[in-house]
């Protein structure tokens, strides 16, 4: 009995432990998130930038200011196409004049079955945009479902490529995935999703964007 009692001790002491170390990793990891202090964030898109399914005030650019603590500026429009977005874009850069793009578009463009060489012109000429101005850009992939679930489609990553620009093509794809608890309907995350994003992207900004790296 000693002997049995003596073990579950162990065993919670072992699993204390391992609760206090997982949570000193994820504060290492929210801390890990930094960007200088004078940095603006543009964040443009469509619906999934404006923060649709989630309560008013919750979006990925929101939660992107509690991990990065520097200026985003939410230019997401419900419903958008990247035709539209490509058409808005220049008074929109011209408005805030950000130091990062975070591109999220193509999503309409793929639920209504635009052409994907259309959409990836478009594509690509915003990332041109952006550039022209000295602009960071990081592409955001959105997924659309294929034969067993959900992936981003090709174009995406030729874009990336084709611009020597990082793409961040894993939160919305596991969000997509998941049948309930990252998702307010079939194509937009919940609060909970657009969190999951917002780090994904704060990650990448954290681990790449350097200002003395910004193209011209």
């Amino acid at each position: 009995m000693e002997l049995f009692n003596l073990r579950n001790i162990i065993l919670i002491i072992l699993l204390i432990i391992g609760i206090n170390y997982y949570k000193s990793r994820q504060e290492v990891d929210v801390q890990s998130l930094s960007l200088p202090l004078d940095t603006k964030v543009l964040a443009f898109g469509d619906s999934l930038t404006f923060g649709y399914g989630a309560p008013s005030e919750k979006s990925y650019p929101s939660d992107l200011v509690d991990l990065l603590h520097v200026t985003v500026i939410n230019e997401g429009v419900n419903g958008e196409l990247s035709e539209q977005g490509l058409a808005r874009l220049p008074s929109v850069l011209e408005r805030h004049k950000p130091d990062i793009l975070v591109l999220c578009h193509g999503g309409n463009d793929i639920l209504r079955k635009i052409d994907v060489a259309q959409t990836k012109h478009n594509l690509n000429e915003m990332i041109k945009l952006a550039k022209e101005k000295g602009v960071y850009v990081l592409l955001v992939g959105v997924p659309t479902f294929g034969i067993l679930n959900f992936d981003v489609p090709s174009f995406y990553y030729e874009v990336a490529k084709e611009n020597a620009i990082e793409i961040e093509d894993s939160s919305l794809k596991k969000i997509f995935d998941n049948e309930t608890t990252l998702k307010s309907d079939k194509v937009h995350p919940n609060a909970d999703g657009y969190a999951l994003m917002a780090k994904s992207i704060a990650r990448m900004l954290s681990e790449n964007y350097h200002p003395s790296a910004k193209s011209f």
